[in-house]
């Protein structure tokens, strides 16, 4: 069976804390907390905090693990691109940063023009971009 626009997305990411990560994801950036579980301190068990839309078809996973902590690894290519179609507001820009991201510059000059790049607690990179897309 192929792959359609109807099948749900999960991108999963270790991050070294949850708390801090919330803060980003949801008093920061708008996103809801959509499933939380907390794990057991036995290898193999994980904290997990997924944040997204309830109506959306996607979400971000992220998970921590007590036992065996995966520290994440992100690189500046490591990008979740949002796609506004409209300027970017300055007040998301500094709610981000009062909640724990960091404006950093793209090394690809693209993203600087037509967007702002935030790090997130994790040093994973999102960028608010003003463009539109669409994949039809």
């Amino acid at each position: 069976m192929p792959v359609d626009g109807h099948h749900h997305i999960r991108i999963a990411r270790p991050s070294k804390d949850l708390a801090a990560a919330e803060r980003f994801w949801v008093a920061g950036f708008g996103l809801s907390v959509v499933y939380r579980a907390e794990g057991g301190t036995e290898p193999g068990e994980h904290d997990l905090l997924m944040v997204g839309r309830p109506e959306a078809s996607w979400h971000l996973e992220l998970v921590h693990e007590a036992a065996r902590p995966v520290m994440p690894r992100p690189t500046e290519e490591d990008l979740l691109v949002v796609y506004l179609d409209e300027p970017v507001p300055g007040e998301l820009v500094a709610r981000l940063e009062e909640h724990g991201g960091k404006r950093v510059l793209s090394p690809n000059p693209y993203w600087n023009e037509w967007g702002v790049t935030i790090e997130d607690p994790d040093g994973y990179r999102l960028v608010l971009c003003r463009r539109s897309w669409s994949n039809a």
